[in-house]
C-alpha cells in the first residue's frame, strides 16, 4: 500500500511539471517528462511493485541473492587461480592438448626421396631472396 501511495505521488509531481513544461511553450520536452511520470503509475497497475516490495523485504529472498552472490564469488576466484596457474584446465584432463599421432606426418619431407624436386645449393638460397628484394625495390623506383 505504500510503495503504491509513493509511485503514485511521483506520477502526479511529474504530471504538474509536465504541465507547467507545457504552459511554457516546450511541448516537446513536456510530451517526455509526462510519458517517465506515467511509468510509476504503469508499474503499480501490472503489479511489478508489489512484487519488487515483496521480495525486498523478504528474507528468503535476501538469502536467495547472498547465495547467489557467493555462487559468483566463488566461480570468480576459480577463474583468477586458473588464469594465474597457466590458463590450462590441467585437473579435469578435458583441456589437455595431446600431441598428434605422428606429428611430422604432415610436414612436408626435405630429404633425397622427393620425385621430380632438385635441392636447391645452400649459397644461391639467400642470394634468390635478396634478388627478389632487388627487383621489388627497382620496380617502384627506389
Amino acid at each position: 500500500m505504500l510503495a503504491e501511495t509513493i509511485c503514485s505521488a511521483v506520477s502526479a509531481a511529474g504530471l504538474a511539471i509536465a504541465a507547467i513544461t507545457a504552459y511554457r511553450r516546450r511541448f516537446l520536452a513536456a510530451a517526455r517528462i509526462a510519458a517517465y511520470a506515467l511509468v510509476p503509475v504503469g508499474l503499480v497497475m501490472t503489479g511489478a511493485v508489489r512484487w519488487a516490495f515483496d521480495t525486498a523485504f523478504s528474507p528468503t529472498a535476501w538469502a536467495g541473492f547472498g547465495v547467489l552472490g557467493a555462487a559468483w564469488l566463488l566461480f570468480m576466484t576459480t577463474r583468477a587461480v586458473e588464469r594465474r596457474r597457466g590458463g590450462g584446465r590441467k585437473e579435469t584432463g578435458g583441456g589437455e592438448r595431446r600431441d598428434a599421432v605422428a606429428p611430422a606426418a604432415s610436414a612436408p619431407s626435405l630429404g633425397q626421396g622427393q620425385r621430380g624436386a632438385t635441392p636447391k645449393p645452400k649459397a644461391t638460397a639467400g642470394a634468390d631472396d635478396f634478388s627478389d628484394i632487388e627487383a621489388i625495390l627497382k620496380k617502384h623506383g627506389i
